[in-house]
């Protein structure tokens, strides 16, 4: 059984409420029923949220020790945490798939959310589609590895 960790960063236990306008209407949980029922046999997922950088960081050490594939949504770290870079960069040096996704596009919100420093060391990036963002970098990994 493949276990794929999908690891989300700050405010976004707050789905459904935080400006719905940007990040839609459904909550963490619904993403999770979502992700549920497109798991392909022998494919399991774990789905996380943190406030906090150290605990993102520690779960991406993790994958790399239980050879996990990640899809990572950084959330506001993903414009000046390098030491998430960092972590992030271990997963993929393992060998091990790490797509970064975002509910909405940050290249058509403000300036400051125009640059990622996870971007150059993720697998791939998929961006602006709700919470299909998650259901295509799921998709990718199952077809990758299935």
């Amino acid at each position: 059984m493949t276990s794929i960790l999908v690891l989300n960063g700050p405010n976004l236990g707050r789905l459904g409420s935080r400006e719905p306008d940007v990040y839609g209407s459904g909550t963490l949980e619904d993403l999770g029923v979502a992700l549920e029922e497109t798991l392909a046999p022998g494919f399991e997922m774990d789905l996380r949220q943190t406030n906090d950088e150290a605990t993102l960081i520690g779960w991406l050490h993790e994958a790399v020790d239980t050879q996990s594939p990640v899809i990572l949504n950084p959330a506001a770290f993903t414009h000046y945490s390098y030491a998430l870079r960092d972590a992030a960069a271990l997963v993929t040096k393992a060998g091990l798939l790490l797509v970064e996704v975002h509910l909405s596009n940050p290249h058509a919100r403000e300036e400051f959310r125009h640059t990622s420093v996870i971007s150059a060391i993720a697998t791939g990036v998929i961006a602006g589609f709700g919470f299909d963002s998650y259901l295509l970098a799921l998709d990718l990994i199952q077809r990758r590895l299935g």
